[in-house]
């Protein structure tokens, strides 16, 4: 087994140019299966000078069916077969087709048989029960018919190639794509959408550069050329950090200009200046230097990308401002509640607060920490109905006026339980769990235990916790050493035991929130 390279690329570097040298032209691998060696030369003599697509032929040679099959186990991009029938056996090239395309599961090489005994394997049986791409006899095949036949294999393996890599490509850029939308903040939505470049290219991440948004002059005051960066990686994203690198390179933002003047994507050198803008009209650049220059495939590929990060990050943007819309509602909601008790708004926003760092501490994931935070303000809405007389009494209540401001966590859970929306179904279950007790003693359902749902547990603790240390028209602010040793005797009865635990230890980081966030 051997290989006969025809042809090779200088990849010297030319003295003194800044830049490297093209890369080696690839070739396109052939692969010559046959026992007899002079058609191995001939087959050589008469190949030799073709080029297809300005890429030449690079040679296998294989003498039987074994030495075929660790050619192909070792090279796998051999895009023309030329096989001999009969070599070790009558069968063997035959044989080997059908290894190839079933055992191995190539279909991208072209098979063409040859043989000089067509009687052994008639050309009619041979088509119909294999799959090749051509069968001849060794006789007819002269130097013209020779040289057409490889062209039009080479033809039909490089369409059968670029299909395939379109294909993948696609599928990188749906996954990518998918992939940066589960990315909650502008930073961290950026940076990934700079690591799915780098797998959509299959190249390292250090030759992807940095990713800009224009600040456009009329809506932000700054001039027409300034470049907000979002987020870069690999050396780039070294030097950009130093304190006095902060501004673009100047060849980057010469791309980005020239980017921006043709309102579309180019191509400079090896670099590809990305431009995709979104319905409300922002501008957003990319640059992507992967050290090497992109194929037209690749270029299909960024743009198929940018124009799917244009959508996501408008759909982002969306997204937030509907989030934020709807934490402001909720704060504002809560505040009001607490307004109407004579109380401050301010302790809304520390039961938050309070809440989503007890959650991260309890071990909950991210997600569920923010959920917290952002459905505990709607904690009391049930006090909406509780008359002014009771709710604002400053001594203690009868017993009749208990029972109508117990109400208020039913109430607050048949005001939000009718939303399908998760926020708020949780924000129902809060208002109806925060005053149930560890030890069952509390309302309304007299829940024990760990039947009373982690957000209600954690809610409680956080809304006692800064309770006490509030001056409500009933009492005084406690101090926090007042507030820890009612807390802890609490622990095991009105609260979740390893929840006062981690309060506890965390007392000072807890407490911090008030000095923050002060009445």
């Amino acid at each position: 087994m051997t290989d006969d390279s025809l042809l090779f690329a200088e990849d010297d570097t030319t003295p003194g140019a800044d830049t490297p040298a093209e890369a080696p032209i690839r070739p396109w691998n052939i692969l010559i299966i046959d026992d007899e060696e002079e058609v191995h030369k001939v087959s050589r003599l008469v190949l030799g000078k073709i080029r297809f697509d300005k890429r030449p032929l690079h040679f296998f040679h294989a003498y039987s069916a074994d030495e075929a099959k660790t050619v192909f186990q070792q090279q796998p991009d051999i895009a023309l077969a030329l096989v001999d029938v009969v070599m070790e056996t009558d069968h063997a090239g035959l044989d080997l087709v059908d290894w190839i395309r079933r055992q191995q599961g190539n279909l991208h090489t072209r098979l063409v048989l040859r043989t000089g005994q067509p009687g052994q394997a008639p050309e009619h049986q041979v088509i119909e029960d294999y799959d090749i791409n051509d069968y001849k006899d060794k006789t007819e095949l002269t130097d013209i018919k020779m040289k057409t036949l490889v062209y039009a294999a080479l033809r039909s393996y490089r369409d059968i190639i670029t299909i395939e890599q379109s294909r993948r490509g696609l599928e990188r850029v749906i996954e990518a794509t998918s992939t940066i939308y589960q990315n909650f903040s502008m930073g961290s939505f950026a940076s990934a959408v700079l690591q799915q470049i780098s797998n959509l290219l299959y190249t390292n991440h250090d030759s992807i550069y940095a990713s800009a948004v224009r600040a456009m002059a009329a809506s932000h005051g700054k001039n027409a050329d300034h470049y907000e960066v979002i987020a870069t990686t690999g050396n780039l994203a070294e030097t950009m950090s130093e304190a006095s690198h902060k501004e673009i390179p100047e060849e980057i933002r010469r791309g980005f200009d020239e980017a921006l003047a043709a309102r579309k994507s180019i191509q400079i050198n090896n670099a590809f200046f990305g431009y995709f803008v979104t319905k409300q009209g922002n501008e957003h650049l990319l640059y992507v230097c992967p050290g090497n220059n992109l194929s037209q495939l690749e270029l299909h590929l960024l743009e198929i990308y940018s124009n799917n990060v244009a959508i996501a990050l408008e759909n982002r943007k969306l997204h937030q401002e509907i989030e934020a819309t709807q934490r402001e509602l909720i704060y504002r909601l809560g505040e009001a509640v607490e307004k109407r008790s004579k109380e401050t708004g301010g302790h809304v926003k520390r039961v938050a607060l309070i809440s989503e760092l007890l959650a991260k501490k309890a071990g909950l994931d991210e997600q569920q920490a923010t959920n917290i935070k952002l459905a505990s303000p709607l904690h009391d809405i049930g006090k909406i109905a509780i008359p002014d007389r009771i709710l604002n009494k400053p001594g203690a209540l009868e017993d009749h006026e208990w029972e109508t401001m117990k109400t208020h966590a039913h109430v607050g859970y048949e005001m939000l339980n009718s939303s399908n929306k998760p926020l708020l179904e949780l924000a129902a279950t809060i208002a109806r769990e925060h005053h149930e007790n560890w030890d069952g003693s509390g309302y309304p359902n007299g829940l024990t235990g760990d039947r009373i749902q982690i957000a209600g547990r954690i809610t409680a603790l956080a809304d006692v916790f800064d309770a006490l240390g509030s001056r409500r028209c009933y009492k005084e602010a406690w101090p926090l050493e007042q507030i820890a040793t009612e807390i802890r005797r609490l622990s095991g009865t009105k609260f979740d035991p390893e929840l006062v635990d981690i309060l506890l230890d965390n007392l000072e980081e807890f407490a911090a929130f008030r000095t923050r966030y002060p009445d």
